[in-house]
């Protein structure tokens, strides 16, 4: 399975409204629940409002478009990550799952990925 890396520093922060946030941007992720509103953005795009953010996140990609019936695509990636004491930060969407570590564990989460068989493009 291929991995694509995002060339990006990313943030992860909590909103109070949508109002600040820049829909045009490149790359975004908005959550919504009845509790909080979130989201993960590249950390130059993040609105000045935020509650509360967390800077400091790299990420990447399953590349491709994954189908809704497969089962297990995620699981093993982030087994790896747990087992080398590497926290992640999971999105996915209509096509495919993003998968975010701590700055400072990205490229140690990439080398442990790549060992158990993942390819890793830039």
């Amino acid at each position: 399975m291929k991995l694509k890396k995002l060339p990006y520093a990313l943030t992860v922060c909590k909103l109070d409204s949508t109002e600040h946030i820049d829909l045009n941007a490149d790359f975004y992720f908005i959550g919504r629940t009845d509790e909080e509103l979130s989201l993960v953005c590249r950390t130059e795009s993040t609105p000045a409002n935020t509650i509360a953010r967390e800077d400091g996140w790299r990420g990447f990609r399953i590349e491709g478009t994954l189908d809704f019936s497969l089962i297990g695509i995620l699981a093993p990636i982030t087994a790896i990550l747990a087992e080398n004491k590497i926290g992640i930060f999971a999105v996915s969407t209509y096509n495919t799952d993003y998968v975010l570590v701590k700055e400072e564990n990205y490229e140690k989460a990439l080398a442990v990925l790549s060992a158990a068989g993942y390819e890793v493009a830039e």
